[in-house]
């Protein structure tokens, strides 16, 4: 009698082989170079697909899986959040100022990168890439909307969290974030990948979800830091994608090494100049602080990175040109950032206000060789004003970085009190940067950043007025009109914060949380 014998069950390793290079195919119809047009006219060499190795290898149903149980505790967390008003169970409402910026300025971009990576996936003819990109890009919308989710519950209660899409294509601070997504999604496949896989997920994005998302947790934000510690797997796995992109594309030939190193020179750069207004959140927005943005850099980009681009060098990878200015520039930028937003905050969809003195000295503290020469001077200055009514609003328009986008805020490196300002005339125009650095990326690719849309030079052209506006009217108030078009609600979503509705509403419901 024959003995059935129960078919052996695929490995890991033999169903995502299955479901990559298995369900590939060569085209007939077409030629391979016309269904794949993109992935050879960025100069890029590659000779063998089949190199590419997930380290993961996970396949469609392990991922729904995986995914699926953590939305099931990520969504307790939430719910229990909201029906334990736990929007009141955070340190101060002066932490809402962060939230309101993350989810203004870098949720946006999860959205860009969904469609980055779904169009890098469709432009590489290797299976296992196209399946890579096709994960990573599921994983950006998720956590667009769990970010959403995580933080819609503090939109029914405070200012400054409504109409974001709006906000997104018009707000002057936040074209700094939609100029780095607008920048990489218009680039060339590989360079999107070595732009968010590498310089940004695997370089850069643990200064945003380790120290900021454990900040979350010790300002008794729950929703948020659960969201942060979900998106934490994903994060890893996009790191390996990081890691494994760069080396493909250094293995596959020689002729890859230059055209690579300048793409990480240009994006490391461009993520370290995004991640200033995540080192300000850290040192000023956290009415509790788990670490400074100096901390964070030395342990995250400079311990870190700095082994990363030891074992690149083999490949003859050199850490990025702006490295050194970048790490001398962890003394300074958060303090300059802040600077220009408290001066800044009539503009802006969330509060500012002036450091207490325990916050100073821990400032003093964690900054001991720039702090008190440079920056408390400043600072006390400008609250002593305040404490005379005489609170600072700038009401000139700054000067805007061409690549960057960001405010000419930043110093020379060396020299903290010269303002960093360079300038090229290009077809008898004059573009200006805050950096060597900037102004070079600039010179590399000029008919791409000649088109930055700069909000500043869009208002001084009156582009940023809502339609039936009059300028010429007697009593025209361009400021009004401009914050008008934004959608601010003035008053309540900007401004000071001591004496806004946001901080009247916590105290109030706070206290009848807590008393009779």
């Amino acid at each position: 009698m024959d003995m059935k014998v129960a078919k052996k069950k695929l490995g890991i390793k033999e169903r995502y082989a299955h479901m990559t290079r298995g369900l590939g195919w060569e085209p007939t119809y077409q030629p391979a170079d016309a269904v794949f047009p993109y992935d050879k006219y960025e100069g890029i060499k590659i000779h063998d697909w089949d190199k590419w190795v997930d380290p993961f290898r996970l396949t469609m149903d392990a991922y729904w899986k995986y995914q699926g149980e953590k939305d099931r505790k990520l969504y307790a967390v939430i719910e229990a959040f909201a029906q334990n008003n736990g929007h009141l169970n955070i340190t101060d409402a002066r932490y809402l100022s962060a939230i309101k910026l993350f989810w203004q300025g870098v949720s946006p971009l999860e959205n860009y990168v969904v469609q980055g990576f779904a169009r890098a996936g469709r432009h590489f003819r290797g299976e296992a890439s196209r399946v890579a990109c096709q994960m990573q890009a599921v994983d950006e919308l998720r956590h667009y909307q769990t970010q959403a989710h995580s933080i819609s519950n503090y939109n029914k209660y405070y200012n400054g969290f409504h109409s974001q899409r709006h906000m997104w294509d018009r707000v002057w601070y936040l074209s700094v974030p939609k100029s780095f997504g607008e920048d990489a999604l218009t680039s060339g496949p590989f360079e999107f990948l070595i732009a968010i896989s590498f310089s940004f997920e695997y370089v850069l994005t643990n200064l945003l979800f380790v120290p900021f998302m454990s900040g979350a947790a010790y300002n008794g934000d729950m929703s948020t830091v659960t969201f942060g510690f979900s998106a934490q797997s994903d994060e890893s796995r996009h790191m390996t994608l990081g890691i494994e992109a760069i080396k493909f594309l250094l293995e596959q030939d020689p002729a890859n090494v230059p055209i690579v190193q300048r793409w990480v020179d240009k994006w490391f750069w461009r993520g370290a100049r995004l991640l200033s207004l995540v080192g300000m959140m850290m040192d000023y927005m956290l009415p509790k602080r788990v670490m400074s943005w100096k901390e964070a850099w030395e342990i995250y980009a400079e311990e870190n990175g700095g082994a990363l681009f030891r074992d690149l060098a083999r490949y003859g990878i050199r850490p990025p040109k702006g490295w050194a200015d970048a790490c001398e520039a962890k003394e300074h930028i958060s303090h300059q950032v802040w600077l220009l937003f408290y001066e800044y905050g009539g503009a802006a969809a969330f509060h500012t206000w002036s450091p207490t003195d325990d916050e100073l000295d821990w400032l003093s503290t964690k900054y001991p060789n720039t702090f008190d020469k440079y920056y408390r001077p400043r600072i006390e200055f400008l609250r002593e004003k305040h404490a005379r009514g005489e609170r600072v609003y700038q009401t000139t328009l700054p000067t805007l970085c061409t690549t960057c986008q960001i405010p000419l805020a930043f110093t020379e490196p060396g020299d903290p009190t010269k303002i960093s300002h360079r300038e090229t005339v290009y077809k008898d125009e004059k573009y200006v940067f805050c950096s060597d650095h900037c102004q070079e990326i600039f010179a590399h690719e000029p008919e791409k950043f000649v088109q930055s849309w700069l909000p500043v030079n869009q208002i001084y052209q009156g582009n940023c007025f809502n339609p039936g506006v009059d300028p010429t009217a007697p009593d025209f108030d361009p400021l009004k009109a401009v914050l008008e078009y934004f959608r601010f609600n003035l008053g309540r979503d900007n401004g000071e914060f001591d004496g806004s509705e946001d901080q009247r509403n916590f105290a109030a419901w706070r206290g009848q949380a807590s008393k009779n």
